[in-house]
């Protein structure tokens, strides 16, 4: 249910960083990076997240104040509570009748051995949305194998895709297949809330590393899908739209993204080599991905008579796509960088102020911001527990037998 809807309904929360997903509680059952991408979507744009938490510390993948899990729950407030035993599983389920969305990306079987899985779930709130993300689906052969990013990107084919031809599979630099299953199992939430409007029912969400890889490769995994064609490693170069690469240039290197007749025309000018235009080997689309180690070397010739900056510039004038290859010191230097804010503080109880990384979906009305950082273990249990309506006296009660 939208909160406020209820008759057992918990006052607005203390964090409110946006008011466009004020009504919405989630209750955030995620570790690691996948489920808290997910739910850092709902929390940046005011929606009650309560992170439950173990009562006693567990392995989160990396120090709590560590940049990692600063970057991921802000936003949120920190309940601590054992769901292994029974008094824990009947708060949870108190809790489930407040909440619109649960979100966890447990291995798949550990929610049926909690007993906290849809159909439980539902009993108690049939509005309820339980999104469940996991390394490989909720069903199926590799169901109970635990999941990575570096697994799903081998598994998916994205590593086969990456890196120069000859040198061997390479990852992706990010933790793409985590940051991609995190963010499509939020698009499925907001498409369950949506329906719901109209159903007045929840309803099972789930994503998967595995899926989100496949999902990312798109027109890499389409290549074969529907042709048989199977894509290999082309290095920094697009597999089929020439020029597309990095470049090298007097002072470092560069992008430059040329598709279609014109704009290879516009770079030919550009760098004063109008014999590569009227080249045979370099006339047709087909013709420059074919011959891409040529065409590069001719290319890159001319580009290291100038700096970076200076190429861009030209490229840009003539509206050729391009962009400078940065290190995240630069990036962060970039004047357009700083225009978008695409990192704000936030101040920490702990840690003091701290710069992380902005939400990056804008609202002209209702916008995210950062309010609030990480919360400490447990920093809002007794709030929470109070508001769902346990006396203080049960709280501490709770506390003693250390089911909170």
């Amino acid at each position: 249910m939208l909160r406020g809807k209820s008759d057992d309904v918990a006052p607005m929360p203390a964090i409110t960083a946006s008011s466009a997903l004020s009504k919405l509680r989630i209750l955030d059952l995620t570790r690691v990076r996948a489920g808290p991408t997910c739910v850092r979507q709902f929390a940046d744009f005011g929606a009650d997240v309560i992170k439950i938490e173990n009562t006693v510390p567990e392995d989160m993948g990396g120090p709590r104040e560590g940049p990692d899990f600063q970057n991921l729950h802000r936003n949120k407030r920190s309940l601590t509570l054992d769901l292994k035993s029974p008094q824990g599983k009947d708060i949870f389920m108190k809790l489930v009748k407040t909440a619109d969305v649960v979100v966890e990306n447990y291995r798949p079987d550990v929610k049926d051995r909690l007993g906290i899985d849809y159909a439980s779930l539902r009993k108690v709130n049939k509005r309820i949305i339980l999104a469940s993300i996991s390394g490989f689906g909720q069903d199926g052969p590799y169901r109970a194998r635990p999941g990575f990013d570096q697994i799903a990107q081998g598994l998916s084919g994205i590593m086969s895709v990456t890196g120069k031809p000859g040198e061997g599979p390479m990852r992706v630099g990010c933790a793409v297949a985590d940051v991609g299953a995190g963010l499509l199992a939020a698009l499925g939430i907001m498409t369950a809330l949506l329906e719901r409007e109209s159903s007045g029912e929840g309803q099972w969400v789930q994503s998967s590393l595995l899926q989100a890889g496949l999902q990312l490769l798109d027109f890499q995994a389409a290549r074969y899908t529907m042709s048989g064609d199977v894509p290999q490693q082309v290095g920094n170069d697009h597999p089929t739209s020439m020029p597309t690469s990095a470049y090298t240039t007097a002072d470092g290197h560069m992008n430059v993204a040329a598709t279609g007749t014109k704009m290879w025309q516009r770079v030919c000018e550009a760098v004063g080599r109008m014999d590569l235009f009227e080249h045979p080997d370099f006339k047709t689309a087909e013709a420059r991905a074919k011959n891409r180690k040529p065409l590069n070397e001719a290319l890159n010739k001319g580009f290291l008579a100038k700096p970076s900056a200076e190429w861009v510039e030209i490229m840009n004038k003539a509206g050729v796509p391009c962009g400078p290859i940065y290190s995240m010191d630069q990036v962060f230097a970039d004047p357009q960088v700083r225009h978008m804010q695409a990192a704000a503080e936030v101040q920490s109880k702990k840690l003091g102020k701290l710069k992380l990384i902005n939400q990056p979906v804008k609202l002209s009305r209702t916008p995210a911001k950062l309010l609030a950082a990480s919360p400490e273990r447990g920093e809002h249990t007794e709030e929470v527990l109070l508001e769902i309506g346990f006396d203080k006296t049960e709280v501490e009660n709770f506390k003693s037998k250390g089911i909170v």
